[in-house]
């Protein structure tokens, strides 16, 4: 069941965004070659619980981190540990934040050192996915609208729309309705109200769009092992465009 957020409640929404969007301007000033993917959690949970606001990744459905650090072939639910980060990988940090009874929930994908020409531009088309996804949009409109152009942007630049995971609804839950696809066909969807907010967080291969979960139940990596990236903010849906809370 689709919710939408009174004024009050976004304004309480705008708290945890802002934490996660610092958060992440954080991680992204200090995140480097030689430092491990457990220490990019470590600089997640410090931050966050600095703020006075709880990360809300830890121990959601068993999760044992404050983020989701995933490097290079890992598209999503890459679990932090003792991986080291080296000149040429790309890693995408996805990270919740959970104050004022609301949560704000957000993702980038950084370089580390020099990459390759194709990681470059994939970590830059699927920044540009986000924003030609949301461009135009607007309380009333069919929501997989969204998918359709952050797909048409993706696949007419080489690339492939990752189809296991979507972006979601968010609130007082961290996940809610509705799902939001990355793909999709034009004037479809539910259309929604005004104050709904969603999180929009195109995930974009540069080979296949398949994916396959690891042993550990988390780790989603390409099944042709070839690199993905993630770029996410918060969204609020409004009656003449939208309002992007984590930026």
């Amino acid at each position: 069941m689709i919710v939408p957020k009174s004024e009050e409640e976004i304004a309480l929404m705008r708290e945890p965004c802002r934490i996660v969007r610092d958060c992440l301007a954080f991680v992204g000033e200090r995140i480097r070659a030689g430092m491990t993917t457990k220490e990019v959690d470590e600089l997640v949970y410090g931050f966050i619980k600095g703020n006075g606001a709880e990360p809300s990744c830890l121990g959601y459905c068993g999760y044992p981190a404050s983020a989701c650090v995933s490097v290079n072939e890992v598209v999503v639910h890459g679990i932090p540990d003792e991986r080291v980060l080296t000149e040429g990988d790309i890693v995408s940090v996805d990270l919740c934040a959970y104050k004022n009874g609301f949560h704000g929930d957000g993702a980038r994908t950084f370089c580390i050192g020099e990459v390759s020409p194709e990681k470059k531009k994939l970590v830059r088309v699927t920044e540009e996915c986000f924003f030609r996804g949301i461009e135009g949009f607007r309380a009333g409109m069919p929501l997989y609208d969204i998918g359709y152009k952050v797909q048409q942007h993706a696949e007419s630049n080489g690339f492939s729309v990752i189809r296991s995971y979507t972006g979601h609804g968010i609130g007082r839950e961290m996940h809610e309705d509705p799902s939001v696809p990355n793909f999709g066909r034009k004037g479809t969807g539910v259309r929604l109200a005004a104050g709904t907010v969603i999180c929009v967080e195109p995930m974009i291969a540069a080979g296949g769009w398949r994916v396959k979960v690891k042993d550990d139940g988390w780790t989603a990596v390409t099944c042709d092992g070839k690199p993905a990236a993630h770029y996410e903010n918060t969204v609020v849906v409004l009656s003449d465009g939208v309002e992007i809370l984590t930026l």
